[in-house]
């Protein structure tokens, strides 16, 4: 990944309200040095983020993503951050993004500890190339989130809801499924129900009804999947949230995984059996994700 752009931000508090945030981001060399040795997000990955995908220098849904970097900030008990200075900072980024696509990440750590305010920066990179995905799909492994469904509402301070800089065991699972012949992994309960897979939503598609796990399971709440869902219902498709078993990704009509940078990837393979990819409609899905969305 080609590192392009980066800038430190000031964090100013949540209800200041400033035309100009100029003076709190801090262009960056984005191969330089930037953190100091004791932040938080390198000691013990004590911070949430978010990536939003660009396409032609345009930021998609940039207001989703900053609510639910704000949401995760809750769940994590750091500061709220200013929305007004991240869509700043996200401007900011944007104006230097390429032709073609690109990835912002939006980081923002507790600091130091006992330091006297978080750390937060911005970055702006060159997105992989996903056209492979996009066209023969993905296989994918189910692997045992070693939880059952009602966890989440029983344990909270598992942060399962957030998108935590934590994501050691999320790379272990893809680092899983490839040792067992997949391209990814999906994450599913001790109690056979799927939730989600490391990096995407999962949605599936039966008939004229698409379906994703419910997000009370303590799964992100994909932006990209949000704004796929009121896509197809303004084109009269029904969508729902439900409690998905796991013979529903062999069941389904078509499946995919979903995200902002990868977008819509269909699902190929479930556990080594083939599953047939619907390129005509994952045609039109990336067509419309791809476009101008805020």
């Amino acid at each position: 990944m080609a590192w392009r752009f980066a800038l430190v931000i000031d964090p100013v508090a949540s209800d200041i309200r400033r035309d100009d945030f100029s003076d709190t981001l801090a262009l960056i060399d984005p191969d330089g040095p930037a953190l100091r040795v004791g932040d938080l997000s390198a000691q013990r990955g004590d911070g949430v983020f978010e990536s939003l995908g660009v396409v032609d220098g345009h930021p998609q849904e940039v207001g989703p993503h900053l609510a639910r970097l704000a949401h995760s900030a809750g769940l994590c008990d750091l500061p709220e951050p200013n929305l007004d200075q991240w869509r700043a900072a996200i401007d900011r980024a944007a104006a230097a993004a390429p032709a073609g696509e690109s990835v912002i990440k939006l980081i923002l750590s507790r600091g130091v500890e006992h330091g006297p305010a978080p750390t937060a920066w911005l970055t702006l990179a060159d997105a992989p190339d996903n056209a492979r995905s996009r066209t023969e799909g993905v296989r994918i492994a189910t692997l045992d989130r070693g939880y059952a469904l009602d966890v989440p509402a029983r344990a909270p301070w598992l942060l399962l809801g957030a998108k935590t800089l934590s994501y050691a065991v999320n790379m272990a699972a893809i680092r899983e499924a490839k040792r067992r012949g997949a391209d990814d992994a999906v994450f599913v309960t001790s109690d056979g129900f799927v939730l989600e897979a490391p990096t995407a939503s999962v949605v599936l598609r039966f008939g004229d009804r698409f379906v994703t796990p419910a997000p009370n399971a303590g799964i992100l709440h994909g932006t990209t999947q949000l704004s796929l869902f009121a896509h197809l219902e303004q084109r009269g498709f029904e969508t729902a949230y439900e409690t998905v078993p796991v013979s529903d990704l062999g069941r389904a009509d078509a499946a995919w995984l979903l995200s902002s940078v990868r977008l819509a990837a269909p699902i190929s393979a479930v556990d080594g059996e083939a599953k047939a990819v619907d390129h005509a409609v994952t045609d039109e899905l990336n067509a419309y994700l791809l476009s101008p969305r805020d």
